[in-house]
């Protein structure tokens, strides 16, 4: 049976770019475009009512902001995943985009095919956020208001966020705290809802912003 083709929205406020993007995207045979917006204004919902598997963002539009689309998007609909894709190495915008839901941040400069890959590894369900950023952003200064969330966690919920902080998978963490890995599982999404994220990378910046306050 033939794969269904991976359908992608694309957000850019420059015609050329989008172009550029839907020609080298579709000339892959796996990757379908279902749909396009020039603006923050419309664009959330226009992706909501398409439900493409991934949203490529602009990190910066003329009328708004791609994390924010992101945002909205993922709190009314988190199966659609989401990709930034900007011009800037900034890590505020990266902080909000992790914090916004999105699976990966990339800049404009990025090869062609890495960017497929990365759009390919995104629709499948993983995280273009890798440990080594995600690292960076915590070592930054805590100068953000973040709510007090860690005391509503159980010591055993403490213990698995503190896993999640080290890298474990919940392989890993059953191992290591003597649990099921379908237990894990529970307490992991336990951990995710309780500190109001949707992905075990938000809630690593969560704990470190807490923790140093």
């Amino acid at each position: 049976m033939t794969a269904q083709p991976i359908r992608v929205f694309l957000l850019d406020d420059h015609e050329i770019v989008r172009r550029g993007l839907r020609g080298l995207l579709e000339s892959e045979g796996d990757i379908v475009i279902v749909g396009e917006a020039r603006a923050a204004k419309g664009a959330a919902e226009a992706i909501l009512e398409l439900a493409p598997d991934v949203a490529v963002l602009d990190a910066r539009l003329g009328d708004g902001s791609g994390v924010e689309v992101c945002r909205d998007v993922r709190s009314a609909n988190p199966d659609i995943k989401a990709l930034i894709l900007t011009s800037h190495d900034d890590d505020e915008a990266m902080y909000a985009a992790i914090m916004a839901g999105a699976a990966g941040y990339v800049l404009k400069q990025i090869e062609g095919s890495s960017l497929i890959s990365g759009i390919r590894l995104v629709a499948s369900g993983h995280s273009l956020i890798d440990s080594a950023t995600a690292l960076r952003l915590l070592q930054r200064p805590a100068d953000r208001d973040v709510p007090d969330e860690l005391s509503a966690l159980t010591p055993k919920e403490q213990q698995i966020l503190s896993a999640i902080a080290d890298g474990l998978t919940n392989r890993q963490i059953g191992l290591k705290l003597h649990l099921a890995e379908k237990t894990v599982k529970n307490h992991v999404t336990n951990v995710l809802a309780k500190l109001g994220v949707q992905r075990r990378t938000q809630a690593v910046l969560v704990a470190s912003r807490l923790r140093r306050r």
